[in-house]
């Protein structure tokens, strides 16, 4: 996969290729990062790439000229563009299945945005959706982005060492995960594991991982099972949750 990112701060973003996941990834091939800084196209000494709001009002906002040159120049370097993103607090937001429609792309283009935000005539002509990570403000697009970053390449096939590891993620099938436990099995004054995942029963154990992940859904993020159509068992297996835990009451 072939990643451009447009940014004030290349250096920043660069960090997603020297650490973990993403680290390995990027040193094997299986995603491609390059930056691009809208300074080098500035056309004035200073680099200069914001100036004041039409109509008054506190801060600066990101020109059109440099953005757009920089866009037309990845553009031109690629014989697929692929989306054209731009991190912004009023983008719709950004989810695991943005993330694994964004994995199947060869290519992505995200652009970081700074000072009061970006023309907005660049964001209606040159850019094909905003993505936002939540109601809050930042001081610019890097870090977003390389959250943007970590959750599509770990996506990638060959990038996690087991691939089924994604599959099983919080939100990969509508629910949060399930709890996880590792060993030694008693540690201190905690509660023991869980005498299910000692037993190797496959079967009991992928039961009672559904239960929890349903019922951890349940408790903390109601609205995930709103949007979903239960099977009989996992009706089920709520029930049992709600019914050992006292959590319906």
């Amino acid at each position: 996969m072939d990643i451009d990112v447009v940014t004030l701060f290349p250096e920043l973003i660069r960090e997603v290729e020297r650490h973990g996941v993403t680290g390995r990834a990027t040193q094997r091939g299986l995603a491609r990062l390059r930056t691009w800084n809208p300074r080098d196209r500035a056309g004035n000494r200073q680099g200069r790439v914001d100036d004041r709001a039409y109509g008054g009002g506190p801060g600066m906002v990101m020109q059109v000229a440099p953005l757009r040159e920089t866009l037309s120049d990845i553009r031109e370097s690629r014989d697929d563009c692929g989306p054209v993103l731009a991190l912004t607090p009023q983008g719709e937001r950004f989810s695991d299945a943005w993330a694994r429609r964004l994995a199947q792309a060869p290519h992505l283009v995200l652009v970081c945005g700074r000072y009061e935000g970006i023309d907005q005539r660049v964001l209606d002509t040159d850019i094909d959706a905003e993505i936002s990570l939540g109601d809050f403000v930042v001081s610019g697009g890097e870090l977003p982005a390389m959250l943007v970053l970590d959750a599509v390449i770990r996506l990638l096939p060959g990038a996690l060492g087991d691939d089924e590891s994604a599959a099983d993620d919080s939100f990969a099938r509508g629910l949060l995960d399930h709890p996880h436990y590792t060993r030694p099995p008693g540690e201190g004054g905690d509660e023991p594991v869980p005498p299910v995942l000692l037993s190797g029963d496959h079967a009991a154990i992928r039961r009672w991982r559904l239960k929890q992940a349903l019922g951890r859904t349940w408790l903390h993020r109601p609205d995930l099972l709103d949007s979903l159509t239960l099977s009989d068992e996992q009706r089920a297996l709520l029930a049992e949750f709600v019914a050992e835990t006292g959590t319906g009451q």
